[in-house]
């Protein structure tokens, strides 16, 4: 049973203003047994339901390398929001699209391909409950998903080695109205923010990606530099929590 969960309270201060650190963090079983791995990732209110599937296969362009792909599908399901999401049909929005390659770019960024063989480990996020951070705590629990996975084909011999070889995890953060950070904002949070970032980091420090956006106003390098700063301390005990979930 995967059970791991980090409480921060929702106010309290810090030298850049703002919330201290995320908001309740938890990662618990999804309960699924025909997953590879299978973990509900909760930030706040905002809770993802991950699997991951393994196939002995990869797509056309990857053929006869000998290495594998990871990729990732996400989804807004019914109820996850306080009017009804329509569910993804004939095509796939533009949103969706853009959320479920982040979220293959950074588990990718996590993977050795030539470890991991000819097969494709794909991973499901469909948000039950959406209140801010949805990609974030999608990337988070999808390596938590995903690590599951790979523990599954070592000890199947399937692969010579754990091709997971870095752990990734992602939070949100953001500038007040009044200048201060805003790290993990839940949905009113970031509705109201002027800029809107999301900061995706591997544990040894380096950044998988960033993206940042002026909401409102253009902010400075002194502003982005508190941000980064602010989401790195979060993802501190995030990583923690993903440890803890797998027993590390």
């Amino acid at each position: 049973m995967i059970v791991a969960t980090m409480a921060k309270p929702d106010g309290g201060g810090s030298s850049t203003g703002g919330r201290a650190g995320a908001r309740r963090v938890a990662f618990t079983d999804g309960g699924n047994p025909h997953a590879a791995g299978c973990v509900v990732a909760e930030f706040g209110r905002t809770k993802v339901h991950v699997t991951a599937t393994v196939a002995e296969e990869v797509p056309p362009f990857m053929r006869g390398r000998g290495r594998g792909w990871v990729t990732a599908e996400y989804s807004m399901l019914p109820g996850s929001t306080d009017t009804r999401t329509r569910r993804d049909r004939a095509k796939v929005p533009g949103r969706t699209m853009e959320i479920q390659r982040l979220i293959g770019r950074s588990l990718r960024a996590a993977v050795d391909p030539a470890a991991l063989g000819e097969r494709t480990v794909t991973l499901d996020c469909d948000v039950l409950v959406a209140d801010g951070g949805t990609r974030t705590a999608s990337v988070s629990g999808a390596w938590v998903a995903l690590k599951l996975a790979a523990a599954g084909l070592v000890r199947a011999g399937a692969v010579p080695r754990d091709p997971v070889v870095l752990q990734v995890a992602a939070v949100g953060v953001g500038l007040a109205a009044d200048g201060s950070v805003l790290v993990d904002p839940d949905h009113a949070e970031d509705a109201a923010a002027s800029t809107d970032m999301n900061v995706v980091m591997a544990r040894d420090g380096r950044f998988v990606e960033v993206q940042g956006t002026a909401e409102k106003a253009p902010f400075s390098g002194d502003q982005l530099g508190a941000m980064l700063r602010g989401a790195r301390e979060a993802l501190g005990e995030v990583f923690r929590r993903q440890d803890l979930a797998l027993g590390a």
